[in-house]
């Protein structure tokens, strides 16, 4: 005898697929939701069902946007001689929390890691190179995170950024060795935003 209905089952199941999900937690939210009135159920998948046809990449910085340039990039009093460079969108979203940072940004969508064949070629990073060299681009903020990762990415992108006439620099303190950006609070992130120290080629 089936105790879980199988459209339930299914749900759970697409529910698991979410990082950060287990089975237990699947359930709870599965549960959760068949309890909602159809209304608000339905309201949740025509959402889901128009986000990819909805959001695109912004051709500038590579943030999910409806819009392209990006409401960021399209903003004319944004600094466009600064340069944050992040790891993934929700990064970007943070330091934007903070209202401490003017420029404009690009996002790597991901971090250099060799053991999962991720390499310079599967990040932004020649579109990177590709703005910096349209001119106009004075300072490149790091702001990758403090995880090896995140290190050994900032680390390439020193050495990378030598043979451009920009400034490098990186976040400065309070952010804690090993701790994703996406994670800092809004005071934490923004003391290391305006603490920003150059970097020594």
């Amino acid at each position: 005898m089936q105790a879980v209905p199988p459209a339930l089952e299914r749900l759970i199941t697409e529910l698991t697929r979410l990082p950060g999900i287990g089975s237990k937690t699947a359930t709870r939210l599965a549960l959760y939701i068949l309890r909602r009135p159809a209304s608000e159920t339905q309201a949740l998948a025509e959402v889901l069902a128009t986000l990819h046809t909805s959001i695109r990449l912004c051709s500038g910085c590579f943030a999910f946007s409806e819009t392209d340039p990006c409401p960021i990039c399209g903003d004319g009093r944004r600094n466009t001689r600064l340069i944050c460079v992040v790891e993934e969108p929700g990064d970007m979203m943070v330091i934007e929390r903070t209202a401490s940072f003017k420029g404009v940004y690009h996002i790597l969508h991901g971090v250099l890691s060799p053991i999962d064949g991720i390499g310079p070629e599967e990040l932004k990073i020649r579109e990177l190179y590709n703005r910096i060299t349209q001119g106009g681009v004075e300072e490149i903020l790091l702001a990758t995170s403090s995880t090896v990762p995140g290190e050994a990415t900032a680390s390439y992108l020193i050495d990378q950024l030598e043979k451009y006439p920009v400034r490098v620099t990186r976040l400065a303190c309070g952010i804690p060795m090993g701790m994703d950006i996406k994670y800092a609070d809004e005071h934490t992130l923004a003391h290391a935003i305006n603490s920003r120290q150059p970097m020594k080629r």
